[in-house]
């Protein structure tokens, strides 16, 4: 079949490779019809994600047609499922309790040593995310199997669209669970760091749970734009002053709730975040942390930091004493996907959610080192691309 491979910093192939087997009796075989490139593929892409070998399948946004299932699968043949990113057994400790980005048995124990050394415990296993999460293949391909496949994978009713979908998989739960993790109160004023589709998704998800105001921070002027098409109010960071301008608009106390949905790569001119990109580059340090530094000083004392935005090692010149002397709540995580794909489903079909805004760019599979270079270097215009498996050149 053909899948899109890593091969090195900056370099994704799309080649031939062995078609996935049933091995396990819960497996399923997954005939790909639509898979998106997230901005955490480009954690991938950008090489500061350890644990990554040539030749590995990447995606973890996928959805298709089962066409094969192992005896212990509750799938049939022809049904169409969104496979969540996080790949979860259902009857670990954390499964139940609907925890499932910290599975204890996805991640095959002979993967665990890396996770267990940095984190203390060992991660959870993911699609198509190096081998830190289980090395299993990811679903940028024509075809991919999906271990436990009768705990993740949702069957959507064929009234619905792909587009409308897709990203139940990943970045829609996430940026629902990063709202969630914010606590959001009826009179909270929200601040999110970074108008990517996971932003964007955080801030439809607030304005949903009944925030007063959120505020959007980027500096690309398209997706700024998306962010006020919700209605969010908007910052661009390179021509205001975020804090001054924050203060200002809650009115000189802080803002209740901020969300990261930047994560490790930030941008900006900040010292310390110079001295971030330096570090990353040389190998010296995994995590640019600036734009969460920035979103700690901003909320107000007492107030709620939310943290969607991927990050993968160590970060130092940390703002410790603001967590401390603020009171702040502070929560993260990898998204528990399966814990809210089926509500999310209803509200996609109820129309409270819009899926499809930013979608910019549909490609065939056969062009995906393409869209992953646009998506990077044009993050103004490629907000966001799905590649079509079998779409024509």
């Amino acid at each position: 079949m053909r899948a899109l491979t890593w091969h090195g910093t900056g370099d994704v192939r799309v080649d031939t490779v062995s078609d996935p087997e049933i091995i396990n009796s819960r497996d399923a075989i997954i005939k790909i019809t639509s898979t998106a490139i997230c901005g955490s593929d480009l954690h991938l892409y950008d090489g500061v994600i350890p644990g990554v070998k040539p030749g590995d399948v990447l995606g973890h946004e996928f959805m298709g047609e089962v066409v094969e299932t192992g005896l212990g699968s509750n799938l049939k043949k022809g049904q169409r499922v969104v496979v969540p990113f996080t790949i979860s057994c259902g009857g670990c400790f954390h499964c139940k309790q609907q925890q499932y980005s910290a599975c204890d048995n996805s991640n095959p124990v002979e993967k665990q040593d890396m996770s267990a050394t940095l984190y203390g415990q060992p991660m959870s296993a993911l699609f198509g995310y190096s081998h830190l999460t289980g090395g299993y293949s990811g679903g940028q391909a024509e075809y991919v199997r999906v271990p436990f496949s009768d705990v993740g994978p949702i069957v959507i009713p064929d009234h619905l669209d792909d587009d409308q979908v897709l990203f139940l998989s990943d970045i829609l739960p996430t940026g629902w669970m990063g709202a969630e993790n914010a606590d959001i109160q009826p009179d909270d004023t929200v601040a999110v760091w970074g108008c990517g589709p996971v932003g964007l998704f955080a801030i439809q998800s607030a304005i949903v749970m009944g925030a007063s105001k959120v505020i959007a921070i980027d500096h690309y002027p398209n997706r700024l734009a998306l962010a006020k098409q919700l209605g969010a109010q908007t910052i661009d960071f390179r021509e205001t002053d975020v804090r001054e301008a924050l203060m200002e608009m809650s009115g000189g106390i802080g803002v209740d709730a901020v969300i990261d949905a930047v994560g490790m790569e930030s941008h900006g001119f900040a010292i310390d975040n110079m001295i971030d990109v330096v570090k990353q580059k040389v190998g010296m340090g995994f995590d640019r942390a600036s734009a969460l530094k920035q979103a700690i000083l901003a909320v107000r004392f007492g107030g709620k930091v939310s943290i969607p935005g991927v990050y993968g090692g160590m970060s130092d010149k940390w703002p410790l004493g603001a967590m401390m002397e603020k009171g702040l709540q502070i929560r993260g995580g990898q998204t528990h996907v399966q814990k809210y794909t089926e509500d999310l489903l209803a509200k996609i079909e109820d129309g409270t959610l819009d899926t499809t805004f930013l979608i910019s760019h549909r490609l065939p599979l056969e062009q995906a080192a393409e869209g992953y270079k646009n998506f990077k270097e044009q993050q103004n215009e490629w907000t966001k691309v799905i590649l079509k498996p079998g779409m024509e050149n």
